[in-house]
């Protein structure tokens, strides 16, 4: 696992067979705190986990508002990723409100997301 608060290229997702799996495959597990939905599933051969995020255009039309809503998603979960700390995980976070959040809200949801899949791993251990 990384140290310090940092999103480098090896923690996003950007090879499609992982997208595919983790949006397809029976393995993936999904969550929400509004207005974010989290669907993650453990991943093999790597030690970091990696994310993506996703704001679709039904919810949001203009694209500054979608750009804002992704860095803003993005930090909230560079500041927090180390809530989680167990296996390596993909990581999905969806967007699924048609308005903007103030970066406090976001950072709520992103903690309290966090938090749950935490949980929830150490249940299933």
């Amino acid at each position: 696992m990384s140290t310090g608060n940092t999103l480098p290229k090896t923690e996003r997702i950007h090879h499609k067979k992982l997208i595919d799996s983790l949006f397809g495959g029976g393995k993936s597990r999904s969550m929400t705190v509004f207005p974010l939905r989290l669907v993650y599933m453990p991943m093999e051969g790597s030690d970091d986990n990696q994310m993506l995020v996703s704001v679709p255009k039904r919810c949001l039309h203009r694209a500054n508002k979608r750009n804002r809503i992704k860095r803003q998603v993005r930090e909230a979960y560079r500041l927090n990723k180390g809530l989680i700390s167990s296996k390596p995980l993909a990581l999905a976070f969806i967007w699924l409100d048609s308005k903007l959040w103030s970066s406090n809200e976001v950072t709520q949801c992103m903690v309290s997301l966090l938090k749950r899949v935490e949980e929830k791993l150490h249940e299933n251990d």
